[in-house]
């Protein structure tokens, strides 16, 4: 078996700075830690997380929440916690709720009993509930992605100004009725979105000026798109932009088994920039970041907490990109 001092005398330093390189890698020089790092890959070395959570008190182990684990989206942000939480020397426990917010708090309090701390993805429960459950666990043990609540670590993508680029776009090409479909009603990047899109409406004038249809919230799934595609070209809509990708794809299915072409007679948006938008027919044009960036920098934020808890709350926020692919076009005559 393969043992911390093999380690530590394969990349010449001592056993306490091969522990911290693996446990605690930002307190040492990056040279040294990629030299230790490499020399336990090369000898399969795997520490021991149960041996070094009873010397520490802690389990070595952290928690992720998300919605719904069949969504590329939550599927690349969890592969991003992992990926970091490795270098770090954690486990990670993933429990999907499968879009049952009821079941968020359950499950988080269930996580804190197991782990050192949780990182909550797109929670579907309101602020207060939050609020409250934060309060009641230990400082410094959650960490939010895509919702920011003051005095909690959070991670989050620029969406106003994703949304500001995608209304621009469609307004540069000739749209002016541009039909919302909204995700849940709890989710704060959907409340983001909707804000992006009435500031960007808000600032034309003249012939520029747009109009957004809002049709409501919908299931953020494929089936909650095919639901609203009529709605929007009822609406009038010569443009559809989606809550997600998902719901994106539901809107062209419905549109192409209608008969209405994409983007000839209506244009479509998603967002989070997914592999399935790439995979649509016709390929979507998408709001996204780098999203196992994201899982890596809401991993960061938790193990920098576990050390300081009563330290800030970080907030860290994601650039957003708009990439055009070939279902939006000039608005139809």
């Amino acid at each position: 078996m393969v043992t911390v001092r093999d380690v530590a005398s394969a990349s010449g330093v001592s056993i306490s700075t091969v522990s911290r390189a693996l446990s605690e890698p930002s307190r040492v020089a990056s040279a040294t830690r990629d030299r230790v790092l490499a020399a336990a890959r090369d000898l399969g070395y795997e520490p021991n997380r149960a041996a070094s959570g009873l010397r520490s008190g802690r389990t070595a182990t952290l928690g992720v929440v998300v919605p719904d684990l069949e969504n590329p989206y939550f599927a690349s942000v969890t592969k991003g916690v992992q990926a970091r939480a490795r270098e770090h020397g954690y486990g990670v426990f993933v429990v999907d709720v499968e879009e049952d917010a009821s079941r968020e708090a359950d499950e988080v309090r269930a996580l804190l009993r197991q782990t050192d701390g949780v990182i909550v993805a797109s929670p579907r429960g309101t602020d207060d509930d939050l609020l409250a459950l934060v309060a009641s666990t230990q400082p410094g043990r959650a960490v939010l992605v895509n919702r920011r609540i003051e005095g909690v670590p959070s991670v989050t993508a620029d969406d106003v100004a994703g949304a500001v680029r995608a209304l621009d776009h469609l307004r540069a090409l000739g749209h002016r009725r541009i039909a919302y479909v909204g995700g849940p009603a709890t989710s704060w990047s959907d409340r983001m979105r909707r804000e992006g899109l009435q500031r960007a409406a808000a600032g034309g004038d003249g012939a520029r000026s747009v109009e957004i249809v809002d049709l409501g919230a919908f299931r953020p799934h494929v089936q909650g798109g095919y639901s609203a595609a009529d709605l929007a070209t009822g609406a009038g809509a010569t443009a559809v932009v989606a809550y997600n990708d998902l719901v994106a794809l539901g809107v062209e299915q419905r549109l192409r088994e209608r008969g209405i072409a994409v983007p000839a007679e209506v244009s479509v948006v998603g967002f989070d920039d997914t592999f399935v938008a790439t995979l649509a027919s016709p390929p979507l044009t998408s709001v996204g970041t780098d999203l196992r960036a994201v899982g890596g920098a809401a991993l960061d934020l938790l193990v920098e907490r576990l050390r300081e808890p009563d330290g800030p709350a970080g907030h860290v926020v994601r650039p957003t990109e708009l990439v055009v692919r070939a279902s939006t076009g000039t608005v139809s005559a």
